[in-house]
Formats: structure tokens, sequence, C-alpha cells
């Protein structure tokens, strides 16, 4: 079970960060929201999409 939610958590971040990168912000905004989203990978993403997407 641990692996099946290991492998939707890895997908779901890899959307997030494909977001990012097609995303109209600056770079630096970029970096930050990725090097979030790989450092704690749950809870960077839920913060992206809550709300890193407004800005």
């Amino acid at each position: 079970m641990g692996g099946i939610l290991g492998l939707i958590v890895l997908v779901l971040d890899i959307i997030a960060i494909v977001d990012v990168l097609k995303s109209f912000t600056d770079t630096s905004k970029k970096a930050l929201w990725i090097i979030l989203i790989l450092i704690l990978p749950v809870v960077g993403m839920v913060l992206y999409f809550l709300i890193g997407k407004k800005t």
C-alpha cells in the first residue's frame, strides 16, 4: 500500500513541477516553488496548488 501512495505522490509532484514551469511567474519564484516541492513533496505540492497558483 505504501508503494502505491508513494507513486501517487510522485505523479502529483511531477504534475505540480510541470505546472510551475508552464506558469508566467519570475524564474526565481519558479525555482523556489520547485525546490519547495522537491524538499517537501506533499506539503510543497499542496501549498503550490493553494497559494502559488494564484500568483
